[in-house]
């Protein structure tokens, strides 16, 4: 079964509910001061099933939007999730100003298929009517209504005249509507928030992407609210799931109607988060005045609603007509995606002057030129997963973060990622294969340069050069430097870094010598030799003694904590383990207990101690350490 959503749009009594009730016997006007008034105020929802070109059954929801010129926000919160629209217009009065302000909002957010419905065509003769048609036809030419492609048709809502061209009009241009990704990550814009009595919390929405089933967790945005699916109504139907395209109804578990509103996001959990902060590609309607830099305007995007300002990069404004490059700062946060379309609307008084679409939901901080970064946000809105990688450079792009930035789960992003020739996966990370490249060489010039500072040094500590290149996750460091190690441009010895043929050479008597100070040192524990008892025994002079000993200090073998007592590090950090094992038990300790906890004397207890204290395990306080 096919899903399509049909907005409806036009200017007030021109029969947009009217309509919607000759297509589907529902009566859309859900609100008693909507049928006292005779007009729409808020968002009505019907729908229709008709068999479908292909044989199929046909589902359509419709969403019938308000026309009054007060209620265009809450048009705005319905018209954003839809395939196609309904472009009302009344024969008897022809195009208005909602008329046009309906056709530029579903013009700026891409809305590529609708039907253009003459109503109340009973009320007129055959040649007003032909005027009329004739009128539409030279609004709507050259847009995604023009009658070339899309039809015109006149209909009686009353006597029922047209409603079946209109039905199979519908049928038709929903056959070339392509299905939503419902293996996309779920997200639902929520419209409506209301209590079925026996049920408790339900809302509303259009899916416009991914699946929900019975039971699943759905995080709630802006709040992060988990919360969990009871019960599914897919187009007024009960339903084990709501697939992408679908009026989808969720009676919800763990919140209540107080904790929701519309403007809020249903979403998959665990993966998304709010912004206040957009970069977009912005557009200005004709009709608009200049925006300057610094403006505030309305911003709606789906059902959200918030203020936000408007950042021109190096320009002082945009002109009525043109398109740029802009970055909005929202008033609140809201839960957007690259690819969403927006509307602007005038801050004073409130008109609709432009619109465009979502390029990045977490702009990097801008540290480029206006030109450079400009650049990028074309390259983004050309080739999004390539241009955001290109931009990471040899910090990469996580799965969990571009699955964040994209809406698209890690797996289609590996997918994606494994068809760019230009693309890498380390681990969890996308890198651009030049990143790779620079990263290798820049390791290899950060040991070079070591190896020229510290001649009296085998090698860097891994952790010195990991500390050279902060930005470049763990995963991604590890295997670079593997990879040099494999062609021989680096080696490991340890913990140390090294360029083959460099460093520290030592004769056969100094490195046995070496070996023998560092056994000396690791099998005796805690309770360590004096280190003119070690050197007395070696076979080298004590000047070329002293000198080893020096290296093994600054590689960190061996770690002094006091004038006379060294220690190998695998004793320190045997004794940071038992450290901890001991809060387990008990979160203070005195030196009466520590020297029973080692089994050391005084002599070595006191500086032991004191060396934790500077390394932050222990807080001395009083005659007591508190094991942090």
């Amino acid at each position: 079964m096919k899903s399509v959503i049909v907005g409806t749009a036009g200017h007030i009594d021109h029969g947009k509910t009217v309509l919607v009730k000759a297509l589907t016997g529902i009566d859309a006007d859900r609100l008693e001061e909507e049928k006292r008034r005779g007009i729409t105020i808020d968002l009505g929802f019907a729908h229709l099933e008709l068999p479908g070109a292909d044989g199929d059954t046909l589902r359509l929801g419709f969403v019938d939007v308000p026309g009054h010129e007060r209620f265009v926000r809450n048009m705005l919160a319905g018209v954003g999730g839809i395939d196609m629209v309904l472009l009302v217009i009344a024969a008897d009065e022809s195009i208005k100003p909602q008329t046009r302000e309906h056709f530029e909002i579903c013009r700026l957010l891409s809305v590529r298929r609708g039907i253009t419905v003459l109503t109340k065509s009973d009320l007129v003769d055959r040649e007003t009517l032909e005027v009329v048609r004739l009128e539409v036809e030279d609004f709507v030419r050259g847009s995604f209504l023009d009658s070339s492609q899309s039809p015109i048709i006149p209909v009686s809502s009353i006597r029922g005249a047209g409603i079946e061209d209109l039905k199979r009009a519908l049928i038709s241009i929903a056959a070339d509507i392509p299905a939503r990704d419902s293996t996309n990550l779920a997200r639902l814009p929520v419209d409506r928030v209301f209590t079925i009595k026996g049920f408790g919390t339900v809302v509303t929405g259009t899916l416009v992407s991914g699946t929900v089933r019975k039971e699943d967790e759905l995080e709630l945005f802006p709040s992060a609210q988990r919360v969990r699916v009871r019960r599914i109504e897919v187009h007024g139907k009960p339903a084990d799931q709501a697939v992408a395209g679908e009026r989808t109804a969720l009676n919800l578990a763990s919140v209540s109607t107080e904790e929701l509103s519309r403007g809020m996001t249903l979403a998959s959990p665990g993966i998304f988060h709010p912004t206040t902060r957009i970069d977009v590609e912005l557009s200005l309607l004709e009709s608009a005045k200049p925006m300057k830099d610094r403006a505030r305007v309305h911003f709606h995007c789906y059902t959200s609603e918030t203020i936000a300002t408007v950042t021109l990069p190096g320009i002082q404004q945009i002109a009525a007509g043109d398109t740029s490059f802009a970055q909005l700062h929202l008033a609140q946060p809201v839960f957007l995606l690259p690819g969403d379309r927006f509307i602007i609307r005038q801050f004073s008084p409130v008109v609709t002057i432009g619109g465009g679409v979502v390029l990045e939901n977490s702009p990097p901080l801008r540290t480029q030129k206006v030109a450079e970064y400009s650049e990028f946000l074309k390259a983004v809105s050309q080739s999004p997963l390539l241009a955001r990688i290109e931009f990471a450079g040899a910090r990469g792009l996580a799965l969990a973060e571009v699955a964040s930035r994209t809406g698209r789960p890690p797996e289609q992003v590996k997918k994606a990622a494994a068809a760019l020739p230009q693309i890498a996966q380390i681990g969890e990370f996308l890198i651009l294969k030049t990143a790779i490249a620079a990263l290798e060489e820049e390791l290899l010039s950060a040991v070079d340069a070591f190896h020229k500072q510290n001649r009296l040094l085998h090698g860097m500590s891994k952790e010195a050069l990991r500390a050279r290149f902060p930005r470049v996750p763990l995963e991604v460091f590890s295997q670079v430097l593997e990879m040099r190690v494999k062609e021989k441009k680096l080696e490991l010895a340890g913990d140390l870094v090294k360029i083959p043929g460099r460093g520290v050479v030592m004769k056969d008597e100094e490195a046995e010598s070496q070996k023998t100070i560092e056994h000396a040192f690791a099998s005796a524990g805690l309770k360590v030799p004096a280190m003119k008892e070690v050197l007395a025994g070696l076979k080298v002079d004590r000047t070329r003694a002293q000198r080893i000993v020096t290296l093994l200090l600054r590689e960190k073998v061996l770690i002094k904590i006091s004038d006379d007592l060294l220690f190998h590090k695998d004793a320190l950090n045997e004794l940071r383990k038992r450290m901890a094992e001991r809060k387990t038990k008990a979160a203070r300790i005195d030196v009466a207990q520590f020297k029973d906890l080692t089994g050391v004397t005084r002599k070595y207890a006191i500086p032991l101690l004191e060396y934790l204290d500077r390394e932050h395990v222990t807080r001395r306080q009083g005659d007591e350490r508190v094991i942090l």
